[in-house]
């Protein structure tokens, strides 16, 4: 079935179970009101908008009982929901547009003006208030005819990448990927029916949707959805709804472990925590650990699914960087640029298959063609495999730099750095050298000011890393840029410190 009868059937087979707390008013809403907010708003977009199989529905709005209405209703009609990043510019919002071409865009009443804005680069799409939504509209969602899927492979989803690189990409999502996504998230994470989870990730992110939201909906578990995502908002919902599942990047759990709340949350609920979208510091582990919490840490993309790797709890010291091991239906190669598996310990691409793989990129098929060869999907990420099976993520293909003609990946010297005592965050730069070619620049945000010096952490390199991975100047910073997903946002950080006339020399050591 497509993504669009999920609902129906979680009616089927538990109606009154709550699927949605909305943190922010209060309503609780059962599988039988979801199901007919869906259905309700697929028989207007349908017979008032024209929406069918196909077309693209962009929606430009905060997490909201809306926005799942609008996901659920396009799946049903077979139609495409194309979620906007509203920290977007107007000229970004308009290049997305022009590539996927909406037939409506939904807006909230914050976005109005943005999303009127946008519109101007493409007139053919019209825009709609999701303040208009139908709610609990028994009598239209009646009326409400759904697409019939041949084998899952129509696109549910349109998530663009951040852009942070080049032009944004249009990673096309199926109703089949979605399903063994939840798939996968349910069997390698033990989820149930009876879980709980606080969600307050955007939406137009795939974190927001695929590591819990669509997996619990499947499922016919709760999500408790946050429109406040500050460390304080989230330790209220975790006690109030008594949550048993808590994801977050790793600097959120920072923040979280930081915050005035922390000491007096009641979390024995939270049967676990699980991390993703960088590796988790022991620092933040171990403080976790002293309330009684494990965590659970992956590995995912948005193209391939955000849960492809699982490592346990057991694992966390003792394979500590690493994201642990496929997941339940997924097979993962590393090959080199000749697409032949390399050995043991040595780093090339990882690549991905299974039934959770993307169908490409919306209008990109140069783009798809190099990225999908085959049935394996070339993930642009480097790792390595241990003679366990455990996986370590290298650094991406791009995220790389030549120093004395020895290839350095900031995120391998991240990853040593990050477990330095007094060290809050960091991230590593290749910077132009006249000796070397290249060399690495940490930038590093101390748990204390002036708690660290460019000696000490340098020193704390000697004996785990090459000598030609060891960064030759260290500047400190009170914190790094990151988007929503708490990526690290190199570009920002390489223009500060890198390009810009008056980038600081940093602190060096030879």
């Amino acid at each position: 079935i497509g993504v669009g009868e999920w609902l129906a059937r979680r009616e089927q087979l538990s109606p009154n179970r709550i699927g949605l707390v909305d943190v922010a008013t209060g309503a609780r809403l059962t599988y039988r009101s979801l199901n007919t907010r869906c259905r309700a708003l697929a028989a207007l977009l349908a017979e008032r908008h024209g929406v069918r199989a196909g077309d693209r529905v962009a929606i430009l709005a905060v997490n909201s009982p809306e926005y799942l209405d609008a996901f659920f209703a396009c799946a049903l009609l077979g139609a495409i929901l194309t979620p906007l990043n509203w920290r977007l510019t107007v000229p970004e919002l308009a290049v997305i547009l022009r590539d996927c071409e909406p037939r409506l865009l939904l807006h909230d009443a914050p976005h109005a003006a943005l999303a009127h804005a946008a519109l101007v680069a493409q007139p053919g799409a019209a825009p709609l208030d999701m303040a208009g939504f139908p709610g609990e509209d028994a009598a239209l969602a009646a009326r409400a005819i759904p697409f019939a899927t041949r084998d899952g492979e129509e696109i549910a989803l349109i998530l663009y990448t951040s852009g942070t690189t080049g032009t944004p990409k249009g990673a096309m999502l199926s109703h089949r990927m979605l399903t063994w996504n939840a798939i996968n998230t349910q069997v390698s994470w033990g989820l149930s029916e009876s879980d709980i989870a606080p969600i307050s990730a955007p939406f137009f992110h795939a974190g927001g949707l695929n590591v819990l939201t669509t997996p619990l909906y499947h499922l016919g578990g709760t999500v408790a959805l946050l429109r406040d995502s500050s460390p304080a908002a989230t330790l209220r919902a975790v006690a109030a709804e008594r949550c048993t599942l808590l994801f977050a990047v790793p600097t959120v759990f920072q923040m979280m472990l930081e915050a005035p709340e922390f000491a007096g949350t009641d979390l024995t609920s939270l049967r676990f925590c699980i991390s993703g979208g960088a590796p988790c510091p022991l620092p933040v582990i171990d403080g976790w650990a002293a309330r009684g919490l494990e965590f659970r840490q992956g590995y995912g993309l948005t193209e391939v699914g955000v849960n492809c790797f699982s490592l346990a709890p057991e694992d966390a010291r003792r394979k500590v960087g690493s994201v642990g091991r496929p997941v339940f239906h997924s097979r993962a190669r590393i090959v080199d640029e000749d697409e032949r598996e390399v050995p043991v310990g040595m780093v090339g691409e990882l690549t991905l298959a299974g039934p959770h793989v993307c169908s490409g990129y919306w209008r990109r098929p140069a783009a798809t063609a190099d990225a999908l060869r085959g049935e394996w999907w070339h993930t642009g990420d480097l790792v390595r495999r241990d003679e366990e099976g455990y996986y370590y993520i290298v650094g991406r293909k791009k995220d790389m730099y030549i120093s004395g003609g020895e290839n350095v990946y900031p995120a391998e010297v991240e990853g040593v750095l990050a477990r330095l005592d007094g060290v809050s965050d960091v991230a590593v730069l290749g910077r132009p050298d006249t000796k070397w070619g290249e060399v690495g620049l940490a930038v590093v945000v101390p748990r204390e000011p002036g708690a660290l010096s460019a000696e000490s952490v340098l020193a704390w390199c000697d004996g785990k890393l090459a000598r030609f991975k060891i960064p030759k100047a260290v500047v400190f910073t009170e914190s790094l840029p990151r988007n929503a997903m708490g990526k690290v946002v190199k570009a920002t950080l390489y223009q500060r410190y890198v390009t810009s006339a008056d980038a600081p020399a940093g602190q060096s050591q030879e």
